[in-house]
């Protein structure tokens, strides 16, 4: 296959029903994407990553710290972190959903494969 298509409100969906906070929807070895998900008030557990990593903010508000540097995101906010640097979201005010891209795909670079 030559080319995917995905519609974010069917991915949405997808992952409400499942109840999961991460939803892969593709995976090459150049690159993986899904959605990310947390809830107002949570804390954002994951760990840096041995990728590259793009943030496209779908909805909601935080505040994003990557290394020492630290920003207010909402929808429409787009951000880069480097691969192995320590990140997270934080202050989570409402709902956030997150559009994550890996290059190459996530966990490729990763000694011991999947946490």
């Amino acid at each position: 296959m030559d080319a995917n298509f995905f519609e974010t409100a069917q991915l949405i969906d997808e992952q409400d029903r499942a109840k999961q906070s991460y939803l892969e929807f593709l995976r090459v070895p150049s690159l993986s994407a899904g959605l990310y998900s947390l809830p107002a008030g949570s804390i954002d557990m994951q760990q840096p990553h041995t990728e590259d990593e793009v943030y496209y903010i779908i909805s909601g508000r935080a505040s994003f710290r990557a290394g020492a540097e630290e920003r207010p995101v909402q929808a429409g906010s787009i951000l880069y972190v480097k691969a192995n640097v320590e990140h997270r979201f934080h202050s989570i005010s409402e709902d956030l959903r997150v559009l994550v891209f890996f290059a190459p795909a996530e966990y490729s670079n990763a000694s011991t494969g999947h946490p």
